[in-house]
This record gives C-alpha cells, sequence and structure tokens, in this order.
C-alpha cells in the first residue's frame, strides 16, 4: 500500500529541497536508533519482531496539517516502512512532538459496501474498543469508553521528487503492550484523490508500528 503513494522515478543529480521537521530530502537518509526499543520490548513478542535501526533511505514525503499546532510529516522509503514525525506547522527538529517508525503487516480487500460498511461504517471493525488480529488484542489508542469512535480522517500531500498527489486517509490506532514497550497497530484506508476508481479497488493497510524520541532519529 505504501509503495503505491509514490512512484519510482529515476534518480536525479541534485537532492529535492529538505522538507519537514527533519530537514531531510527525497534521496537522503535518516539514521535511526532503536537500541533502546529494542531493550524495551526484550521481554515481550514483537508480532514482527523488533525493529532494526540504521540508515532510512527517503523514497517520499508526505505531510498533513492536523491542527492550528501540529503538522504531520511522514518519511517513505521503498520497503513499505514509514516513519512519522508529528511537529509545529515550519518547524525544525526542536518542535518535535512524536516520533514513531511503522512497517507494513498485512492487508485486506474488502469486496462490495457491505464489507467496506463492515470495516469503515459506523460501529464497524475500525473504531470499535479492541481488535484482534489473529489472536493478538490491541486496544483502541484514540478515544475512550466501549463506544465506537470515529475514523480520524485527513488529506496528505505526498511528494515523490516528481509528482505531489492528494491522498485522503482514514484510520484508526490501536495498541498492546510488549515488554516493557508498547506496540501499536494502525489500521489506515488510502485513496488517491485524483484517481477516478472507485472505492471497492482500494485496500485495508495493516501497520505495525513502536514510538521513538526526538533524539532517536537525525538527518545524516
Amino acid at each position: 500500500m505504501i509503495r503505491s503513494l509514490f512512484g519510482r522515478g529515476k534518480p536525479e543529480d541534485a537532492l529535492p529541497p529538505e522538507q519537514g521537521p527533519l530537514q531531510c530530502a527525497i534521496g537522503g537518509a535518516i539514521e535511526i536508533d532503536t537500541l533502546g526499543l529494542q531493550a524495551a520490548l526484550a521481554s515481550g513478542e514483537p508480532a514482527m519482531g523488533a525493529p532494526t535501526g540504521g540508515a532510512f533511505i527517503v523514497a517520499a514525503i508526505g505531510t498533513a496539517r492536523l491542527d492550528a499546532t501540529s503538522e504531520l510529516t511522514r518519511y517513505y522509503d521503498e520497503y513499505d516502512r514509514l516513519l512519522q514525525v508529528i511537529a509545529s506547522p515550519g518547524g525544525g527538529p526542536d518542535t518535535i512532538q512524536d516520533v514513531s517508525l511503522y512497517a507494513a503487516w498485512d492487508s485486506v480487500v474488502p469486496v462490495g459496501a457491505a464489507e467496506w460498511e463492515r470495516w469503515t461504517g459506523p460501529g464497524g471493525l475500525m473504531g470499535a474498543p479492541r481488535y484482534d488480529a489473529d489472536g493478538l488484542l490491541f486496544q483502541r489508542y484514540w478515544g475512550s469508553g466501549e463506544a465506537h469512535t470515529p475514523l480520524v480522517e485527513f488529506v496528505e500531500t505526498v511528494d515523490d521528487g516528481e509528482s505531489r498527489r492528494q491522498i485522503h486517509q482514514q484510520c484508526m490506532l490501536y495498541s498492546r503492550p510488549v515488554g516493557q514497550g508498547e506496540e501499536m497497530l494502525l489500521l489506515n484506508v488510502e485513496r488517491d484523490l485524483s484517481d477516478s476508481a472507485r472505492r471497492e479497488g482500494a485496500a485495508i493497510a495493516f501497520m505495525l508500528g513502536y514510538g521513538l524520541g526526538p533524539t532517536d532519529v537525525r538527518r545524516v
């Protein structure tokens, strides 16, 4: 699903402009330190194993304004991973509020309007207080109580260095304790607003993620 957000253009001699709070360009690298995260998860069983750190090569960058004080920036690589950073709009590293690293885990393609309603409609699976992922029980992270919570929706502008696309996102976040840390499950439906395809052609992406500290990520 992530790869569908951007193309694979030919590399350019000069890097595009730096973007986002990590001030990294498309084609640039971000160093991710996961040693502390691995230690926190060591006594548990992460669904895909503890994430590894190292160089994260940016293939595309997505941005979305969340509110007056927060802007979301997503740095995508070519391996179905994204590094998500929330910071002050237009701010630099010193304004970072939240950092998390996600990787694709699974996906489902609902068939027909009834199946889409079962997943994303009022009272659907996305937004329920709990989600059972093949025996792994996640609790809803957004919203409180037992009532169904509406999906979070926003439009993300994704730049792959050759084109900019508007992507409508519908998502819900869940989490579960793992060791001394926390594993997050992001259920996400994305739709290219420039694409005339019907919604039934989309899929629901399952992404596993973990929180990082601002000092765990830096542009290199």
